[in-house]
């Protein structure tokens, strides 16, 4: 038996691995990680530079609000981006106005900022640019713009310089909370769940589809071809029905490394032509959501979350190859098994959405409940560990209960699939299962 299964399993993997679209479809993967990894890099070979500063050309008519703004602008910056080195370079420009319009019909990137004399609002202030500005940038700009009208409406009041400096000062906030379960680092585990986690947990809902059609699409090319009568006639249903799913999962999990793979291979390029971290190349957004996670304490926490998530999700992998094989046993073609597999596609889908809105449902019995039903504790039970709602107990609680799902899916779903692996009629095929079921 162990030979005709090594057998099918082989034989499964080569028609999935040996062909053309296999290769292709890898190949544009590897080329977009890698490219995504190296985008600074792709961007100067053709010429441009990402990291190429923001010129600000300053017409200051108040000959007081150039230094101001540079500094406010800076600190607003380094605030926002958490990065050290700014992305604007400021300079004082000494020519008129039709001058500067002028130079940006020239260099369409660049800005010229008018300050001028105001007797009602201190300053004014005219922005110039070839088009449109990013909302964000607009922002600091306006923030840099108003604190440097505070700034010079100061300098023209008695204010002592010790009062002027308070004004300008930090405000520390501390938190307090009446809940004394609650710590000021669980306030930024929500962010990392609306930005990383869907990140981690993508490639996992986009494997588990892959997975479905595939079995099902192997399933049911062999019964639309009459090559099922052949292959049943040489080995048990029971052996087809392990070959598919064991070669489903090595496929997946062949996949998933690969995806790895590209994007170790793009970091490796990345250090070998001396580019800059990632969290550089895409901005202080990064560089602040990494010290969240450091802030928050989850870096001590992966170390069991990463190996408990594995696990769990690799059983799952098991259950929807599992379930695939035996809704395409029951179909005759390939349209009916997509009809069957939507249920299956909404369950996935009620997983993923329920992972993403976790932190909504804190203190919820059904949330805790629902990260224990196969199929979807995969995908919610991480993240409600993350989130501090259920302990290392409820996620072994969970793979406990998959591996039972798994072995049920076996045990029940092994009768369906000797019954319907040789049906072609869909007429009182659910009969058949029941029949089967029962006996």
């Amino acid at each position: 038996m162990m030979s005709k299964l090594n057998y099918l399993i082989s034989i499964s993997l080569k028609r999935k691995i040996k062909t053309k679209w296999f290769v292709f479809a890898n190949v544009l993967l590897a080329l977009v990680i890698i490219g995504i990894t190296n985008m600074d890099s792709i961007i100067k070979f053709f010429g441009g530079d990402f990291n190429n500063k923001q010129e600000i050309y300053v017409i200051d008519n108040t000959n007081q609000a150039f230094p101001i703004f540079k500094e406010q602008l800076t600190v607003l910056e380094s605030n926002f981006n958490q990065l050290e080195e700014t992305a604007y370079d400021i300079k004082l420009y000494d020519k008129d106005i039709e001058s500067a319009k002028e130079m940006i019909e020239e260099n369409p990137d660049n800005w010229v900022l008018i300050f001028n004399e105001d007797p009602n609002t201190t300053v004014n202030v005219t922005l110039i640019s070839e088009g449109y500005i990013d909302t964000v940038q607009y922002q600091l700009l306006s923030s840099a713009i108003n604190n440097t009208k505070v700034s010079i409406a100061i300098t023209q009041t008695d204010l002592p310089l010790e009062e002027v400096a308070q004004l300008y000062s930090q405000i520390e906030i501390t938190r307090e909370y009446i809940d004394e379960d609650k710590l000021s680092e669980d306030e930024s585990l929500e962010a990392i769940m609306s930005t990383v986690f869907p990140i981690i947990i993508l490639p996992f809902f986009m494997l588990a589809i892959f997975l479905v059609q595939m079995i099902g699409a192997e399933v049911n090319d062999e019964k639309s071809t009459r090559g099922m009568e052949i292959i049943i006639s040489n080995v048990s249903p029971k052996t087809h029905f392990f070959a598919k799913v064991i070669a489903g999962n090595i496929f997946v999990l062949f996949q998933g490394a690969l995806l790895i793979a590209f994007g170790a291979i793009g970091l490796l390029i990345r250090n070998l032509n001396g580019g800059s971290g990632l969290m550089d190349m895409f901005g202080g957004e990064m560089t602040s959501l990494f010290k969240k996670i450091l802030e928050s304490g989850l870096g001590e926490q992966l170390i069991y979350i990463i190996p408990l998530t594995l696990i769990l999700m690799i059983l799952t992998f098991v259950s929807y190859s599992l379930l695939a094989g035996i809704l395409a046993s029951m179909t005759t073609n390939t349209e009916d098994f997509q009809q069957l597999q939507t249920p299956i596609m909404l369950i996935l889908l009620l997983g993923y959405y329920l992972a993403m809105f976790a932190s909504l449902f804190e203190g919820a019995t059904f949330i805790k409940i629902a990260s224990f039903i196969p199929l979807i504790s995969a995908i919610l039970s991480p993240s409600l560990l993350i989130l501090g709602q259920i302990g290392i107990i409820e996620v072994l609680f969970a793979i406990i209960v998959t591996v039972i799902f798994n072995w049920l899916l076996i045990k029940y779903g092994l009768k369906i699939y000797k019954v319907g692996i040789l049906n072609y009629s869909s007429k009182g095929l659910w009969e058949k299962m029941f029949k089967a079921l029962k006996e």
